[in-house]
């Protein structure tokens, strides 16, 4: 008879793919568990080279590698909070607590045996100490498999290998017939032609931008983004910091050259009313990329919102109200600016 150690194992990643490694947790987890929780992280994003399948794509190919597993395999979407680690760590809670209220305690039980599994000698295990009222389980690494490598093994050469389950390999398969694997394709051949350009370099360079986070009556000015990465993409306004340009006269620069906004320039400096700097390592896939962030907010007019057009870098330029935001749209990380400098 089963008798298993937890009522639910807690299990996060971002699977981009999931692989061997992946799959060996959740074997564990299930020969465990009476139920194993798979958080699958960074949902509802825009594909990017580092996320190009979503959670709908994602819950599907872990399914197809567990097909006996039925209701004991619960799997939901977990959205990123890159800049607020307590409010990452908060959602995980909330979401958790969630799944595991629907089923009601054992006979003589108080609470659910709540435990957390993940790799025990990898880079992205410093969660398994985040969470001190679960306890942690450890499972070794299978033969060191990495989803960077696989990624760009699929992305630039088509292929997979042994470090996929069969099921997962056979969905990349039919993946790899569609437009979005052509889309994703061609931003890597960008990024990878983009990056040669200092690959000589003694030292990987640090690049600096600016964003301009502009609000007038529950709107925000938005660009559509007229080149590669992320092209179509929705997009603050910004661009690259120019050799002997202090960082407020970039920003308002950038502002101007990609909507044209019909506010003057020293209007927009003296509305500026907060800046933040945004330094994930990973926000940007064509290198360390560190942006500094201005909120400028403009005061209502009865005449309505600023007049704006694409321009520069831009397809085009728009108001688009806060409450509208879908972040699967949004590229890089400006999803998670806007929230962070707006609150």
């Amino acid at each position: 008879m089963f008798k298993p150690d937890f009522d639910f194992l807690v299990f996060i990643g971002r699977f981009q793919p999931f692989h061997a490694g992946h799959q060996a947790v959740v074997e564990t987890a299930l020969q465990r568990a009476e139920r194993v929780i798979v958080l699958v992280g960074s949902s509802c994003q825009p594909r990017t080279l580092r996320n190009p399948w979503t959670f709908a794509e994602r819950e599907a190919f872990i399914r197809a590698t567990f097909p006996d597993a039925g209701e004991r395999l619960i799997l939901a979407p977990l959205l990123d909070d890159t800049y607020n680690e307590q409010g990452w760590i908060t959602r995980v809670q909330q979401t958790v607590h969630g799944i595991t209220c629907r089923f009601p305690p054992k006979v003589g039980s108080a609470a659910p045996r709540v435990g957390l599994i993940g790799h025990s000698k990898d880079h992205s295990s410093y969660y398994l100490s985040m969470f001190p009222q679960w306890q942690s389980v450890a499972v070794e690494n299978v033969r060191g498999v990495s989803s960077t490598p696989l990624r760009e093994q699929y992305f630039q050469q088509g292929k997979t290998n042994a470090d996929v389950p069969a099921t997962v390999q056979t969905w990349l398969a039919t993946f790899r017939e569609s437009d979005t694997f052509q889309h994703i394709a061609s931003e890597w051949e960008f990024v990878n032609q983009y990056r040669k350009g200092w690959e000589a370099a003694p030292y990987a360079p640090t690049f600096v931008t600016v964003d301009a986070v502009v609000v007038q009556a529950g709107h925000i000015l938005l660009i559509e983004r007229k080149a590669r990465p992320g092209k179509g993409q929705w997009a603050l306004p910004g661009g690259f910091l120019d050799p002997h340009e202090k960082l407020r006269d970039a920003v308002i620069r950038e502002l101007r050259e990609e909507t044209r906004i019909k506010v003057p320039a020293p209007v927009l400096a003296g509305s500026i009313v907060k800046e933040q700097v945004f330094d994930d390592p990973y926000r940007s896939a064509r290198g360390r990329t560190i942006t500094h962030a201005f909120l400028i907010e403009l005061k209502p007019d009865a005449h309505g919102l600023p007049k704006v057009k694409g321009g520069d870098d831009a397809q085009h330029a728009f108001w688009m109200p806060l409450g509208d935001l879908d972040p699967e749209r949004l590229f890089e990380d400006h999803f998670q600016i806007i929230k962070t400098m707006i609150g």
